[in-house]
Parts: C-alpha cells; sequence; structure tokens
C-alpha cells in the first residue's frame, strides 16, 4: 500500500503549481505519465524571444490550467510511490520533447547532448569504480582545483583512480576564489553554471560571487575530493618520460619548498582565463595611488568618496563600475572600444521560495528547466552568427537577423541613456552585436549617465604619478587604479613549463600558429597530457563553460578507461598529428565564416597572427565526441 505524501509537502507544491515554468512541467510530465498526448500540437510552446524564461510558454491559459492540474496529479502520483513511467527516454524523443518545450526546431544530432544534460547518459555517472582496471601505482596529477579541476576530480575518485591536485591559492574555486572584487558573479543562469551532477539551491538566478564559490566549496567536501588536492602549491613544470612514458612534475608551497611528483597522466586545468593581462602603458608601475588588476583586488579596500579611474570596460568592469559608481566622488573609465550588452532584467533578481521548492523538489523539473536555459543561453544564437557573404551592409551586421540584432541592442541603450542621448556615441559599438562575447547588462548604460561617472575614448598616453595622460595630452588626476584588461587567454598553458616528447617545450611547439589542439583536449608530441579549456573551446557565443567542462572530462575518462582496460602496462594516449592537424583546419575553416574574423572586429579571441584561439566554432562538433 503506498503513502500519500504528508500535508505540508502537498501544500508547497500547490503554493508552486501557479508560478511554475510550464515548459518544463510538460517534460515532467511525459516523464511520469509517459503519455504522448503532451507532445501533441495543442500544448507546443512558442517561440521564446530573448533570454526570458517564457513560464507559460506562449499557451492559452486554460491550456497551462490543464498542464499543472495533470502535473499535480503526477507528482503526488509518484511521491506516494507511484515510479515514472519513462524515465529514460530514447535519444531521437529528447528531441521531441526539446522541440515541443522551446518550440523551435533542433536537429537529432542534438540527442546525446540532451541525454547527457538530463543525466541519463551512463557514461557521465559519477561511481564508475567497477568499469576501470587500475593497475598498482598508477597515478594522475590534475593541475588546478578550479570549476574543471573539481570535475576532474570528482569523476577520477569516481572511477576508483589515485590521484593529486595541486593548487596555487589556499581554497578551490579557481577564479571564483580569486576574484574579488566589486560586482563580480556569472552573466550566465546559475542553474547551468552549475555541475549536471551536483543541482545547487541558489538564492538568485544569476549569483554573485560569494555564493558561486561557497557551491564549489560544498561540492569539494559533498563529493569527498579535498584529501586529494594540495593547497597553496604551484606547479613549475611537468616534463615527459620516454623511457617510463609517465610524467615528472616539479612543484613548490608557498614557502618555497620544492616537491617532485611522478605521474602517469597530466591534467592541466588551469582555465583559459588565469594568467592576468597588464596593459603596456609607460608608467603604470609608478603610479602613487593602489594599482591592481581586477583579479587582484585588495581585500578590505575602500573606494568610498575616492577619484577612482578604470582601464578597460570588459566583463569585469562592466560589473565594478555600477557596483562602485555610487560610492566614489569621481568614476573615470578609459576604453578602447565598446560592449554590446544585453538586457539583464534577472540581475539581483532572487529565486522565489516556491521555484526553490520545484527545482529541489519535483522530479525531472531541474533537468529541464537546465536544458531549456543551456538552449536559450548557448545553441540557438550559433546560427545567427555565421557570416552572410551576400548581406549588402558588412559595416553594421554580418547577416539579416545580426542586423535585427543591432536594432533590438540599440534601442535597448537608446532607452537606458534616457535623457542623456549625446553618451550614445561614447557607448554605442560600431561593430556587429557578438563580436566580442554579449556582455549581461548590470547597469552600465545607466550608470554612464551619473554625475560623477565619465567615459574617454582617447588612449593612454602614460601615467604620470597620480594621474592618467590621454593621447591629446588631458590629464585626469586619480586616488585609486583599477585594471581591467583581461587575461593572457592566447598563450595557453603559461603559467607551467611543460616539456614533451624529445624535450619540446609547447611554447616553442605552438609559437608558429598560436594553441592548437585536438577536440581543445590533446596535441601531439605530448602524450598522456590533456587540457580542460584548451584551445577553441570556449563558449564566445554564451552560455555555460561548466557543461563543455564536463563533456571534456568525460572524453579524457573514456580514453582513460579504454587505456586502462586494454594495456594496463605503460600505455601511451596521443592524437595523431594528421587527425590533429585535419581537425584545426576545419576548426579555422569553420571560424571564417563566423563572426569573430568580420572585418573591423578585434577580439581577445585572436593572437597576433589573426589565428582564432580561444572560442569553439560549433557547439555540436565540440560536445558531441
Amino acid at each position: 500500500m503506498t503513502q500519500m505524501p504528508d500535508h505540508d509537502w502537498t501544500r508547497q507544491l500547490d503554493n508552486a503549481l501557479p508560478t511554475a515554468n510550464v515548459p518544463t512541467l510538460l517534460m515532467v510530465l511525459l516523464h511520469l505519465t509517459g503519455d504522448k498526448r503532451w507532445l501533441s500540437k495543442r500544448y507546443q510552446c512558442m517561440h521564446i524571444r530573448g533570454i526570458d524564461d517564457h513560464d507559460s510558454g506562449g499557451l492559452a491559459p486554460e491550456v497551462q490550467q490543464e498542464i499543472r492540474s495533470a502535473a499535480r496529479e503526477a507528482v503526488l502520483a509518484w511521491k506516494a510511490g507511484t515510479a515514472a513511467a519513462v524515465p529514460d527516454p530514447g535519444l531521437d524523443e529528447l528531441v521531441e520533447m526539446l522541440r515541443c518545450s522551446v518550440g523551435e526546431e533542433i536537429p537529432y544530432t542534438y540527442g546525446p547532448m540532451v541525454g547527457a544534460w538530463l543525466g541519463l547518459d551512463r557514461d557521465f555517472r559519477i561511481n564508475q569504480r567497477d568499469e576501470y582496471r587500475v593497475p598498482d601505482n598508477f597515478h594522475v596529477v590534475i593541475i588546478g582545483a578550479g570549476v574543471a579541476g573539481l570535475c576532474a576530480s570528482i569523476r577520477l575518485r569516481g572511477a576508483g583512480i589515485p590521484h593529486t591536485v595541486i593548487e596555487k591559492n589556499a581554497e578551490v574555486g579557481g577564479t571564483w576564489y580569486e576574484n574579488r572584487y566589486p560586482g563580480a558573479g556569472v552573466d550566465t543562469p546559475n542553474h547551468i553554471y552549475s555541475y549536471s551532477f551536483a543541482n545547487g539551491d541558489w538564492t538568485r538566478y544569476f549569483a554573485l560571487r560569494e555564493e558561486i564559490q561557497a557551491y564549489f566549496v560544498n561540492v569539494s567536501h559533498r563529493f569527498g575530493v579535498r584529501p586529494h588536492v594540495r593547497f597553496s602549491t604551484k606547479v613549475e613544470s611537468a616534463i615527459y618520460n620516454e623511457g617510463s612514458r609517465d610524467w615528472t612534475v616539479r612543484v613548490s608551497d608557498a614557502n618555497g619548498n620544492a616537491d617532485v611528483l611522478r605521474a602517469n597522466v597530466v591534467i592541466s586545468a588551469v582555465g583559459l582565463l588565469n594568467v592576468p593581462k597588464m596593459p603596456d602603458i609607460p608608467g603604470l608601475g609608478t603610479f602613487t595611488g593602489p594599482c591592481f588588476h581586477s583579479a587582484r583586488w585588495p581585500e578590505g579596500l575602500d573606494v568610498r568618496g575616492k577619484r577612482v579611474a578604470v582601464i578597460g570596460n570588459g566583463a569585469s568592469a562592466m560589473q565594478i563600475v555600477p557596483a562602485i559608481a555610487p560610492h566614489v566622488a569621481q568614476l573615470t573609465v578609459f576604453q578602447r572600444s565598446k560592449q554590446w550588452a544585453a538586457p539583464f532584467e534577472r540581475f539581483q533578481k532572487p529565486v522565489p521560495t516556491a521555484t526553490r521548492f520545484l527545482l529541489k523538489e519535483v522530479p525531472y523539473y531541474q533537468p529541464w528547466y537546465r536544458q531549456r536555459l543551456a538552449w536559450i543561453f548557448n545553441d540557438r544564437i550559433h546560427a545567427s552568427l555565421q557570416i552572410d557573404p551576400e548581406w549588402p551592409h558588412p559595416e553594421r551586421a554580418i547577416n539579416r537577423r545580426n542586423d535585427k540584432h543591432r536594432e533590438f541592442f540599440t534601442e535597448y541603450v537608446k532607452k537606458q541613456l534616457g535623457e542623456r542621448q549625446e553618451l550614445l556615441a561614447d557607448v554605442l559599438p560600431d561593430y556587429p552585436p557578438f563580436g566580442k562575447r554579449m556582455l549581461m547588462d548590470n547597469g552600465w548604460f545607466r550608470t554612464a549617465t551619473r554625475d560623477n561617472v565619465r567615459i574617454v575614448n582617447n588612449g593612454i598616453q602614460k601615467i604620470d604619478s597620480n594621474a592618467v595622460i590621454t593621447a591629446d595630452g588631458q590629464r585626469f588626476e586619480a586616488d585609486i587604479l583599477v585594471v581591467c584588461t583581461g587575461f593572457d587567454a592566447v598563450n595557453l598553458l603559461s603559467s607551467f613549463r611543460l616539456i614533451g616528447r624529445g624535450g619540446r617545450n609547447v611554447r616553442d611547439h605552438w609559437d608558429a600558429n598560436g594553441a592548437q589542439a585536438y577536440l581543445g583536449v590533446a596535441t601531439p608530441g605530448f602524450p598522456n597530457f590533456f587540457m580542460l579549456s584548451g584551445p577553441n573551446t570556449a563558449l564566445g557565443h554564451g552560455g555555460s563553460v561548466v557543461a563543455l567542462l564536463e563533456t571534456q572530462v568525460q572524453y579524457v575518462m573514456s580514453l582513460l578507461k579504454a587505456a586502462l582496460n586494454e594495456n594496463q602496462a605503460g600505455f601511451e594516449i596521443e592524437v595523431r598529428q594528421d587527425v590533429h592537424d585535419r581537425y584545426n583546419q576545419c576548426v579555422q575553416d569553420a571560424h571564417a565564416r563566423m563572426i569573430w574574423t568580420h572585418q573591423g572586429t578585434s577580439n581577445w579571441y585572436r593572437n597576433g597572427k589573426g589565428r582564432i584561439v580561444a572560442p569553439t566554432h560549433s557547439v555540436m562538433t565540440t560536445t558531441g565526441t
């Protein structure tokens, strides 16, 4: 005899259902009931405009109520012990479900990605100890305990593979541990900026740095990986030994004490945005007040009543400037180019208690909510980033849809400026939308209208004592100088010395063309070495890097499983040169047709030779391996 759910739980469900995302409830119904009528035309959701959750799905009120009522009955039956009718739909069925949910055409090749996102792919399971034959003395070294390194450690632990994580900081979290500037947070919904195997009970839709860092610290405890981490330790070098087919990894701790580790496999998880990039400005090091990169914001720095100068206007500046503008005496922003930014209606908005109940308690609700967000914020935009060679206005857009994006964002900027339309020339970009990574507007344009804020477009000539001198000779005095010039994203693996087969340094290996790797993970001449967040894996068009990292880790795990189970005696895993070269040529050919190589567009995605080294060219190609 099944037991009915308790009264309080039912009351919370009844309170939550009126605010539920209806397209997500539809997916819950399909899993719990197996009734295919929920995929019929009557319940087809409308196309999503913008990046809204589209809670109604565009359905008539009576249809929405029908779905909510049926969902209540199905969820209560599940709570009372009735098993889901379709816990594991086929890949084609998953695509049909997503099509119904988002109201857009989805290619069938997308099926494996949906399955992985929903946790239905067996290869993405955490506990796989029985599937790996691990020999004695086998050991893996992971470099970095940020988002990527934690994921790799969790998966290795789940497979029963001994490993050590080397982390330069005193805590896990990587970029979220290091970047402590005011306003730091995600510009991707944190319900997808989290691991598929470790859902978070988020208080905000777009969490700030403290909550994100707390999530990753909690994950490190929850999955028991902290004993594997050597904190406050830096990797100095990793050198491959051809005779023994293993690596020598030299490290040093905060006190300068050196140690040597042996590793059968090395996994680099240092990330793309790891090494701060300082501009080459004469006199920068002689500024008389506090002067620092945004990633090195001093603990306890008080900006109240101070004159603050900010060099750069990228993602970090766009968060810092609105956060400190109300508190400083004067804020001067020196920009080289302008940034497109999308409306950010849910900035600082809390997740209602009722919604948190649905995400935490209702089966299949959070996985499908995450899947819809992944499509909205990532993959759906990819097709609009292709250059149309017949488009007659390349100076303003790359195709008709991109031109519509320009019109929409331009009107949004004008609205934000209000009566200060004279500032439009200072903030409106002169390149197509998405030519650089689209940012989220957390008040940047409104902040530009404040009386104590000014934007300077002239280049910087030098720093003189406590002042920034521009190219036209103007002098802007400041008490604090914040450098927001990003990271050295094109010189990957620059934080340690990496020597592969034949004593070859990776810097020499990549000197001719810049960083290259097969699937962004492996490069010839460096056996048993894998990169996470390697070349051409950044999501230049937005979306969650966490999902991509999970897939990269799974690819590495699949290689290790094959090698360990087929040949436990000193294997070498190395990508063939011809396969590597063919893949990278495909990447560059694809980029030649995409916005990041468009005339007049500059970004941090390209190296000095003009080669695209940071973003991926195709989400489906990269994550579908």
